[in-house]
């Protein structure tokens, strides 16, 4: 396991259902994990943003802290948030598969449905003679309404995730 993982793994596990919230120091996460607190740094820039349904508050000095704080909003919002705000008017396809994989692991998107998503966002299914930013739109478009179709389904009772 990546050192990037063992501590996104450590944060997540003293972040509970019970307890959506967690103080940290950095200088002493770093200490325990034996590295830079840069890479801690770097952990929660990439793995806690509000991307990924967290919010990071942080105080710096000697009695500094971190506070991770995981936003509860129903699978409903998440979709409308993602689908309005992150995706935009085009995507990549490296975004777009990191877009789908968090949604199957926070259990937004069955992993059948996220398989398949992958499929049609992908670059062998993109494989047509135009532009990559094109391809890009035509991802977006098509990734957007893949979202709406599982948002609609899940609000008429199609399936019990969100």
């Amino acid at each position: 396991m990546r050192l990037s993982d063992s501590i996104e793994s450590f944060i997540k596990t003293m972040i509970t259902q019970e307890e959506p919230e967690v103080e940290l120091k950095r200088n002493e996460l770093a200490e325990y994990f034996g590295c830079a607190p840069s890479q801690i740094n770097y952990v929660l820039a990439t793995r806690f943003s509000p991307d990924h349904g967290y919010i990071i508050e942080s105080r710096r000095g000697g009695g500094g802290y971190i506070r991770i704080v995981r936003v509860v909003q129903s699978g409903a919002q998440r979709l409308m948030y993602l689908t309005n705000e992150r995706i935009g008017d085009a995507i990549s396809e490296p975004e777009a598969v990191r877009l789908i994989h968090q949604l199957v692991e926070q259990g937004l998107v069955a992993l059948a449905e996220g398989e398949i998503m992958r499929s049609a966002i992908s670059a062998q299914a993109m494989s047509v003679p135009i532009p990559d930013t094109l391809k890009n739109a035509l991802r977006a478009r098509s990734l957007k309404t893949m979202l709406m179709t599982i948002a609609r389904q899940n609000r008429e009772g199609g399936a019990s995730r969100v």
